[in-house]
């Protein structure tokens, strides 16, 4: 059986929580399976761990890229049993539904899975798609609605030719944009992935689905990389190469309006103010997102210009060193679907303040300290508890290691390989 996938996502050079889901599910997809064939499709050539999905973890540095003319691309994994398909695209935005659907049109693989996107217009009819969450539908103020296409004529025309073919129903931005591709996916895929059983709900609260449709699966993470660190000399090191000085708290993600950030450093300030002892710093590590201007701004308001350190995108395998640095985690998340850093963080017995939301509470259970993310005193006031309570944060970190022997990139694909094998 040949089987598909879209592999653009997990190809991006900077990966959040969606493509990093992708590119380990693939990896790990090539450790257990020698019996179905694979075809990673993709809009650029296939990089790094997806170009080389042996078994051993190695550097990636002098992989050779080997392409023919036909745009298939040569992979090394495990049983032989993986190649790369190279689709070019014709217009600058929407592959998926153009140029993966001709591919499917001409040359369709048994299966279509889709990890972290959406479904093409043409599939085969054995087709299965991860939903990660519709927080877009919950609140769609806090998500970015700009126009899809270059700016000026073309924009306008695009606008134009979507509002015609919907009868006015949708327009060329990305908030429509998501609101169709997933009644796209629910109508016409075959089966339906999600991450946690609040995504499921949320699913089947805001769309007309059958509840056998969907299938959860829990995220794993890389517990080659994420563990227990004991080489101090080594932590120093990473924290040195981004200016990091302990002590501090941190947030890994994208440093966006969804995920909460204006009002994690409006409660940082709070709390720096209300307790003059505490001198740790706030880490933020990640890609501006829609939203962040505010955050600059809260910081030049608060003058906290040397107490928050913005970092910018990190290197997978700089991450683990940060954990172990930090006093403690922080997940101020106004909506998650479900939070691959949460998992990292009780791998690497680093305590975790988060929000007190349905997903959040769902994977770590009892294994952090909450707050309620719409309050930035009780935000404030949960930061400097867990600075202060030595005996709270060994406890929680207690909690975490027996929790995260739930979750498992192995599971995650056994039980994801089964839900394909049964299309």
């Amino acid at each position: 059986m040949i089987i598909g996938i879209d592999a653009s996502r997990a190809n991006r050079q900077y990966k959040s929580g969606t493509e990093w889901y992708s590119y380990y599910l693939i990896r790990e997809l090539a450790k257990i399976d020698a019996k179905n064939q694979y075809i990673l499709y993709t809009d650029k050539p296939l990089i790094n761990g997806l170009a080389d999905l042996s078994l051993n973890q190695k550097e990636f540095k002098n992989i050779k890229i080997k392409i023919n003319k036909n745009g298939w691309q040569e992979i090394t994994s495990p049983f032989n049993n993986f190649r790369g398909k190279i689709i070019k695209q014709f217009l600058p935005f929407f592959w998926t539904l153009f140029s993966l659907s001709l591919e499917m049109l001409f040359h369709p693989s048994d299966i279509l899975f889709i990890p972290a996107h959406t479904l093409p217009i043409i599939h085969p009819r054995k087709s299965a798609v991860t939903v990660h969450d519709v927080g877009f539908i919950r609140d769609h103020q806090l998500y970015c609605n700009k126009k899809i296409g270059p700016t000026g004529l073309i924009s306008y025309l695009l606008n134009w030719l979507v509002k015609i073919i919907t009868l006015g129903k949708y327009g060329a931005n990305i908030f429509d944009y998501h609101i169709w591709s997933t009644k796209f996916i629910l109508k016409h895929t075959k089966k339906i992935i999600t991450i946690s059983n609040f995504s499921k709900n949320e699913i089947k609260e805001f769309f007309s689905v059958d509840p056998e449709k969907i299938k959860v699966i829990y995220h794993g993470y890389n517990s080659d990389l994420f563990q227990p660190i004991a080489d101090s000399e080594k932590i120093n090191q990473v924290l040195n190469k981004y200016r990091v000085k302990q002590p501090y708290i941190f947030y890994v993600g994208r440093l966006e309006k969804k995920k909460n950030i204006p009002t994690l450093v409006e409660a940082y300030a709070i709390m720096r103010e209300k307790y003059k002892d505490i001198k740790h710093k706030l880490v933020l590590i990640g890609r501006a997102g829609y939203g962040f201007d505010e955050v600059n701004y809260i910081i030049q308001k608060f003058n906290i210009n040397n107490e928050v350190i913005l970092t910018g995108w990190l290197a997978e395998e700089d991450m683990p060193f940060i954990y172990h640095g930090a006093t403690a985690f922080i997940f101020p998340s106004f909506y998650e679907g479900f939070g691959i850093p949460l998992l990292q963080a009780m791998a690497c017995k680093t305590p975790i303040v988060a929000s007190r939301i349905p997903a959040t509470v769902e994977v770590v259970e009892d294994s952090a300290l909450f707050f309620d993310p719409f309050n930035k005193e009780e935000m404030a006031e949960a930061m400097a508890k867990i600075i202060i309570d030595n005996n709270l944060r060994d406890n929680l970190i207690f909690k975490g290691q027996k929790r995260i022997k739930n979750f498992s990139r192995k599971k995650s694909a056994q039980e994801t390989l089964a839900v394909l094998e049964n299309l």
